[in-house]
């Protein structure tokens, strides 16, 4: 399949998203918070409600989930998976670390991918068989292929210790280089074009992961679980590399 059209689709989309978001950064936006206590701005409804137009409008049988709206009612072999701004909390701060994530799921695997970060000016796309790209050049995962000279990064701590991974956690850290908590989307950005090693999140919804798995595999590196199974499904996330992977897997097992 070409999936050139839909990365072409999804990265304008992303870049007009991530334009309507800094209508409303450094504003002193002010949050609600949701039942599981995670904060939502007008600026994630509104950027949903246009992301969700949009592809109603181009591609309307396709199937849509978004972290504010949720699940379309339509089933389809295409589903959209939308994170209007990943890093809300980042977000409301007036911290330009925030991103816009879409990817395009094909039958259960993502296929397309393109992250914006709207106030770095910075795009991270990727589709299969069409490469990886940050900024119109190609994106590629760095060549370290060692733990000991590596840079690690994560977003929380507690939550670490909060879903029991606090004991991998803190062999990973012993084991690397040095470790940093440019977290959320950023991590992953910075780990698919090669400026870190390593990044990982205990936790995360399937719209936090949307746009990954084909960033990473046209990058020449991994994004899925912990224990090493390639995907965007496993309510957790773990890239890096594919030089130190094993070593990353490794020391989680504890070996």
């Amino acid at each position: 399949m070409n999936y050139r059209p839909y990365l072409d689709f999804a990265t304008n989309l992303a870049y007009k998203a991530g334009r309507i978001t800094l209508g409303y950064y450094q504003t002193g936006i002010r949050p609600e918070f949701k039942p599981d206590d995670t904060p939502v701005t007008a600026a994630d409804r509104a950027v949903e409600e246009y992301i969700r137009g949009q592809i109603e409008r181009v591609y309307p049988g396709h199937a849509i989930l978004g972290e504010e709206f949720g699940s379309s009612d339509k089933q389809n072999m295409f589903r959209w998976i939308i994170d209007p701004i990943d890093g809300t909390k980042t977000f409301m701060r007036g911290v330009p670390l925030y991103a816009v994530l879409i990817g395009l799921e094909v039958e259960g695997d993502v296929k397309v991918g393109a992250v914006n970060f709207p106030a770095l000016d910075e795009m991270l796309c990727a589709a299969d068989g069409e490469g990886c790209w940050w900024n119109g050049r190609r994106a590629h995962v760095s060549g370290v292929d060692s733990l000991e000279k590596s840079f690690l990064c994560y977003t929380n701590i507690r939550n670490m210790y909060k879903h029991d991974r606090g004991e991998a956690w803190e062999r990973l850290n012993r084991s690397v280089f040095a470790s940093r908590g440019w977290s959320d989307a950023y991590g992953y950005l910075l780990a698919a074009t090669g400026r870190v090693e390593v990044m990982l999140d205990p936790i995360m919804s399937i719209w936090d992961c949307g746009p990954f798995p084909p960033i990473f595999r046209e990058a020449g590196g991994y994004f899925g679980s912990w224990d090493g199974r390639s995907g965007h499904t496993y309510s957790e996330a773990l890239a890096c590399n594919s030089a130190v992977l094993d070593e990353v897997l490794a020391v989680i097992r504890g070996e």
